[in-house]
């Protein structure tokens, strides 16, 4: 098998693709430099197999004379072309580590950009940048704690809310759908959630309607690996869609609200939810029912030249003398 090797003084590391025997390896390493790090929660070999499997992701490993000593994953997910899962053993050589391996996986980058997120104010931020990327954007983590129903706002005449029907599914999927552009909700989203995030069901859909169609959505879940670890009683909003004829009546508004209202009844205390740091109109509405910023996640972005799918296993690149 062919593999990357790149030098620095004494250092020889050789980067491939990821191997299933890795799996417990990677995890442990993960877990380790992601300690300490804002809601920490440990990764488990079955979520990481998982993710690896759903085929969006290329996982790299740093080898040096046969032990692991870091990793990257190149991930094409709901955000762009993404490289996390950065983790690397530390030593006085961590940042040529990092090099290494995220000049690998650039050279993955089929569309010509890549992000990376870190916590706002990390001091890792200007490693970055010495890297080429520039801050733009992020992600708002919106918080608020549920101690008393909240009044729901007044919606204009014709609209109403409820909690979605069962014959209601596929025209919820085709309106969250429409709004982000892309397949945001999967076909058998509520099948699944039901197995993976009990007591999940219909009724945590929360629906607005124009006569009888549906055209406003917000989905609650309960926040189950969080609330395990942490013994906590969260609760997670997401995704939220509006479609753009009825935006400016209210109706995200009255949906939020009445998911709030619904997992304080559900008996859970905190609600969270996510929201783009550009998205002004929506951080002012969660600001005007009662969410807060919890946490700010940055992004920073490269341009990269496109080079298609290279398999880091056909690669062998070793400098000129």
């Amino acid at each position: 098998m062919c593999a990357f090797f790149y030098w620095q003084e004494n250092m020889a590391l050789q980067i491939r693709s990821f191997k299933a025997q890795d799996l417990s390896t990677l995890v442990k390493l993960l877990n380790e430099a992601r300690q300490g790090s804002y809601e920490f929660m440990p990764l488990t070999e079955e979520e990481v197999s998982v993710r690896i499997q759903e085929g969006k992701s290329s996982v790299l490993i740093a080898e040096r004379d046969g032990e692991i000593v870091g990793s990257a994953t190149y991930n094409d997910g709901y955000w762009g072309e993404e490289i996390r899962w950065l983790g690397v053993r530390g030593g006085i050589d961590r940042e040529l580590i990092e090099d290494a391996l995220v000049k690998k996986a650039e050279e993955l980058v089929r569309k010509g950009t890549v992000f990376i997120s870190v916590d706002a104010g990390s001091p890792r931020t200007n490693e970055w940048i010495d890297r080429g990327y520039v801050p733009s954007g992020g992600l708002y983590q919106m918080i608020a704690k549920l101690d008393s129903l909240r009044p729901l706002p007044t919606l204009p005449e014709g609209f109403r809310v409820g909690s979605m029907k069962l014959g209601e599914v596929q025209e919820v999927i085709a309106t969250v759908n429409a709004v982000f552009g892309w397949d945001r909700l999967k076909p058998d989203f509520v099948e699944k959630g039901k197995a993976d995030s009990p007591p999940f069901n219909e009724e945590w859909v929360h629906v607005a309607y124009h006569g009888n169609k549906v055209v406003s959505v917000v989905v609650a879940w309960p926040a189950v690996k969080f609330n395990a670890y942490f013994g906590a009683k969260r609760g997670y909003l997401g995704p939220a869609a509006t479609l753009s004829d009825y935006r400016a009546k209210k109706l995200a508004s009255a949906l939020t609200v009445r998911a709030m209202n619904f997992l304080f009844e559900k008996g859970f205390d905190q609600v969270v939810l996510h929201t783009s740091e550009l998205n002004v109109p929506s951080v002012t509405l969660l600001r005007n029912v009662g969410l807060e910023v919890g946490h700010h996640i940055k992004f920073l972005k490269k341009s990269v030249p496109p080079k298609g799918q290279v398999d880091p296993n056909l690669i062998d690149e070793r400098p000129e003398n």
